[in-house]
């Protein structure tokens, strides 16, 4: 299809052609082969350049039906629980397999075994519980520690380490625990680190001078050091450089492999949402359109986080002619998209498309009001498209009972 607007987040709307678009059922998550290969071939050049090795975390994206599209250039999966190391285990069986888990149960911990390489445990007493099992099982163990360092603005719920937060161990806690249980360090191979959202490398860089400052005495010891997530690698104008450098000063000064776990650089600008335009009213001087599409039920981050998601050939409130507050079809008064400006008027059978939207979305929508799942569809890299999975009425019915 001819596509005006230049943004990152539709550069790969090239290879869909306007009968393929008319083809597609609304609403409906499109995933984008090209790019998701493109922001392989950024991490895998991070990857053969440094010697780190790069995971999928797989909370921002687990569409597995397209692992083999990642499985060159990935080193392995990231899971937040038993489920998700199931699946990378299911899936990407010759990869590596990492877990964190704020709290891990007993009941759960025994067949998470089968799955895990890599078991990073969030404080010194799920450590002292499970770490003599796993490391037993011949597993690698590791502690998320929290540098209390917080990089981040206007994403507070994200930030790991705002006062009193529940993830990570700080040094205090660490050096309590080990005073209590002196035989905690040696079960340790690895620290992990999670404090970025959606950064660039400065963040990073910043970071790792806390990390050091608090734990330096601790990374001698240690056989590998997690990054955790939230590098943005592969945005347009990322800083590879400083993101390299920040690698290779920690695996030369410390001696330890270097491991990364980012989930959007991986599907960045790899997916769209395709909706219709159900009806369109006034309120007052408010003009509105009602879509197929929920942001309460199909992407969820909108009202969390919240943000307001790129659509292709829109402006902002006021920059075109027409300007249409977007909500959803639900009967919740806050199950807005956003305020967007057109061209010209929106009217009823309208098609919409939204950018970025293989991230967070598919892993984490719902049916609140009995609103149906978006099927999942391919946009191949030659062009072509396909349906990978559909979902209808017994998806919702079945989660909340049993026949």
């Amino acid at each position: 299809m001819r596509v005006r607007d230049s943004r990152p987040p539709f550069a790969g709307l090239a290879n869909l052609s306007e009968e393929q678009l008319h083809r597609l059922p609304t609403p409906c998550y499109l995933l984008d082969e090209a790019q998701l290969r493109r922001n392989g071939e950024i991490l895998l050049g991070v990857q053969q350049r440094t010697g780190c090795r790069i995971l999928l975390a797989q909370k921002a994206f687990s569409n597995f039906n397209v692992y083999p599209v990642l499985a060159p250039y990935l080193a392995g999966t990231e899971a937040s629980g038993l489920y998700e190391s199931r699946l990378g285990r299911e899936e990407l069986p010759e990869k590596e397999n990492h877990v964190f888990c704020a709290a891990y149960r007993a009941d759960e911990f025994e067949e998470l075994l089968q799955y895990a390489d890599h078991i990073v445990f969030n404080s010194p007493s799920q450590l002292a519980k499970f770490g003599p099992a796993a490391k037993a099982a011949g597993k690698s163990i590791g502690l998320r520690i929290n540098p209390e360092c917080s990089t981040q603005e206007g994403h507070e719920i994200y930030d790991p380490c705002a006062p009193g937060s529940r993830l990570g161990t700080t040094r205090a806690q660490w050096d309590a625990a080990v005073a209590a249980h002196p035989e905690l360090p040696a079960l340790l191979d690895g620290l992990h680190f999670h404090t970025l959202c959606e950064q660039d490398a400065d963040a990073l860089a910043v970071t790792l001078k806390a990390v050091e400052a608090k734990f330096a005495d601790l990374l001698p010891k240690m056989k590998w050091v997690n990054f955790g997530g939230g590098h943005h690698v592969t945005r347009p104008g990322y800083d590879l450089v400083t993101l390299e450098q920040c690698i290779c000063q920690v695996q030369q000064t410390y001696g330890v492999q270097v491991y990364l776990e980012p989930g959007e650089a991986w599907a960045l600008n790899a997916g769209y949402l395709v909706t219709t335009v159900l009806d369109t009213l006034h309120n007052g001087d408010t003009s509105l359109a009602i879509l197929d599409m929920s942001a309460a039920c199909h992407t969820p981050d909108v009202i969390e986080m919240p943000y307001r998601p790129p659509l292709l050939d829109a402006g902002e409130a006021g920059e075109k002619a027409c300007t249409v507050r977007l909500g959803g079809p639900t009967c919740l008064a806050g199950d807005i998209v956003g305020d967007y400006s057109f061209d010209v008027p929106l009217t009823e059978g309208d098609k919409l498309i939204f950018g970025d939207m293989a991230i967070y979305t598919t892993c984490k929508n719902n049916t609140f009001n009995g609103m149906p799942l978006p099927p999942i569809w391919l946009l191949g890299a030659d062009g072509s498209c396909r349906e990978l999975v559909h979902f209808g009425y017994q998806d919702f019915k079945m989660r909340l009972g049993a026949i």
